[in-house]
């Protein structure tokens, strides 16, 4: 019995050992993959840390890509940034060489799977991507890929992106693991790229703030409008990224619903062709100019958000994405700013936009008060040449009568001639000094921009003659002019006027010129004569050009012109018409 015992008995030893082996083996498979799994941890880790350190988007993503496409193991790796029309609008790529991805051409938009991450952002593997039916096929040039792991990236609940990782190094398949060191990464990934993210948009309102300031302190300082207006689109292109910028005013006076626009300032490279070019607002847009007006966002795609009024042109080159903002400030907008990037660049943002806005509303205050400035400055040089001219009027020209008055009472008592004949000369001075002071009072009285009346536009006319004659000629203005004298005649008045100092210029070699303009209401006419005291015509000289076209503007209205030599020296033109042409 004992040596059946001992027989029974003999193989358990073995299994035992056998049992033992395989426990053995599954722990150390297990304490392998404990380890792996730690050894991830600390790697997955390192990457949030290494993620939080950067506060830099653009470092930031590219990060991302690098740490997930080396904690899962995958030789290729992307990142899709997510647009407004639920396409890839950026996409980073590691594990492709700069040859092969000029190779490739244009970044994948979204298609295929791609876009089924898109359009159903869980994660997803793949043991092979040429077999899915929403497979949307490679490029040419694009190299082989087979096995896939994508995850997507939610920042506040928003996904912002997918991660797309391809060829599994050793041939293998991704892992289940795989996939959940990559959720873990994206979760991390969101925090870090919303931190990015703040901080560049804090990044970019201290820009906004300090151009506001610069713009602000430059007006305050007594800049002009022409040099702060090239500045303040300067800084909106310069901080909202683009390519060119315009600013776009209506014109003085002009209603607030008046679609038309002029471009008075530009920044980019070529845009200065467009300064002084026109363009009406489509109704569409009129949503800018109600109230405070509201921004416009534009995604380019060739469609330009103005319509050029002939002949203005169509900056082509600047017909990709931008935005338009208004200029506004107390109720009433007064123009726009728009920059523009080229076309093929992202799209502004929501924060670029507002900002922009807001840049807008500083930048149309600080011209507003520099415009009131401005405003308050030419007032006070109005009051002041508007007291000179008092002055001058109740003060020096009724003393200079006086003393005229006085000296012709003096002169008939002198009991000789030449006495008498001197004594009048000093008359006549005196009414020719008391007719200088009475343009010079009217010149006071008028606008220094632009000259009103056709007294304002005869003198500007005859001060404007100074520079090529070499001397100013006197001028002599008698009667209602302004008053009396018709629009119609007026154009013709002034071109003939211009004509005939230009003559004396030309052709006379004179030193000095007088200009007389009358009117005689009761012979109802207008008399333009202009004299020198030049070379004067010859008598068998043919009459020019221009003294033929004077005399038609003459017998246009039923008037008549001479041009003739004076008795002793000089040349004397003579234009009349009646004051109501065709009588």
């Amino acid at each position: 019995m004992s040596d059946d015992s001992e027989e029974s008995a003999g193989p358990v030893p073995s299994l035992s050992r056998l049992r033992l082996d395989t426990l053995l083996r599954e722990l150390v498979v297990r304490a392998e993959d404990l380890l792996d799994t730690q050894s991830r941890l600390h790697r997955l880790l390192d990457a949030v840390v290494s993620m939080a350190s950067d506060l830099s988007l653009p470092d930031t993503l590219r990060r991302i890509v690098e740490l997930s496409a080396e904690l899962a193991g995958a030789r290729y790796a992307a990142l899709g940034v997510i647009g407004p029309e639920r396409l890839l609008v950026e996409f980073i790529t590691v594990g492709l060489d700069t040859q092969t991805r000029v190779a490739i051409g244009d970044p994948p938009h979204g298609k295929g799977i791609l876009g089924l991450l898109i359009n159903e952002p869980k994660p997803i593997r793949l043991h092979d991507l040429g077999e899915h039916p929403e497979s949307y096929g490679f490029p040419p040039n694009h190299p082989p890929m087979t096995s896939f792991l994508g995850v997507p990236i939610r920042v506040r609940g928003t996904v912002f992106g997918n991660l797309y990782l391809t060829e599994k190094r050793g041939g293998e398949d991704f892992s289940e693991e795989d996939e959940d060191v990559v959720i873990a990464l994206a979760a991390a990934a969101a925090i870090a790229i919303e931190n990015a993210r703040l901080f560049e948009q804090t990044h970019r309102r201290e820009q906004w703030l300090a151009a506001s300031t610069e713009v602000t302190d430059r007006l305050l300082q007594g800049a002009d409008f022409t040099e702060t207006s090239g500045l303040i689109v300067a800084k909106a292109v310069e901080i909202g990224q683009a390519d060119a910028g315009f600013l776009l005013l209506r014109g003085e006076g002009e209603p607030q619903d008046d679609p038309r626009l002029t471009v008075r300032a530009a920044f980019g490279d070529g845009a200065h062709h467009f300064l002084g070019a026109s363009y009406t607002v489509p109704s569409a847009r009129t949503a800018l100019f109600a109230g405070d007006g509201s921004p416009f966002r534009f995604d380019g795609g060739g469609a330009h958000p103005f319509v050029p009024r002939d002949p203005a042109p169509v900056p082509d080159r600047f017909l990709g994405p931008g935005a338009i903002v208004p200029l506004a400030a107390g109720g009433r907008v007064f123009g726009v700013i728009s920059v523009a990037r080229v076309e093929g660049r992202a799209t502004l943002s929501d924060a670029d936009t507002r900002m922009l806005h807001a840049f807008a509303g500083q930048a149309a205050l600080a011209l507003e008060f520099s415009r009131a400035a401005s405003d308050r400055q030419r007032l006070a040089v109005f009051e002041d040449r508007d007291r000179i001219a008092r002055d001058l009027h109740d003060l020096i020209i009724q003393r200079l009568f006086a003393v005229g008055l006085g000296l012709q009472g003096v002169s008939t008592m002198a009991g000789r001639p030449e006495v008498t004949d001197k004594l009048n000369g000093f008359v006549d001075d005196l009414d020719d000094t008391i007719r200088d002071v009475r343009k010079t009072i009217f010149s006071l009285q008028e606008p220094v921009e632009r000259p009103s009346g056709l007294r304002g536009e005869v003198l500007r006319v005859v001060s404007g003659s100074a520079e090529t004659l070499g001397f100013e000629p006197r001028l002599h203005l008698v009667g209602p002019i302004d008053s009396a004298v018709p629009d119609a005649v007026r154009p013709d008045l002034l071109a003939v006027l211009g004509e005939a100092l230009t003559n004396v210029a030309r052709h006379a070699r004179a030193s000095s010129a007088e200009v007389e303009l009358s009117v005689d209401v009761g012979s109802g006419r207008v008399t333009l004569v202009v004299t020198d005291d030049g070379v004067g015509p010859g008598a068998d000289d043919t009459p020019g050009h221009g003294t033929v076209n004077m005399a038609s503007r003459a017998h246009r209205y039923g008037g008549d012109c001479t041009f003739e030599p004076q008795a002793e020296r000089g040349a004397r033109l003579c234009w009349s018409v009646p004051l109501r042409p065709g009588s």
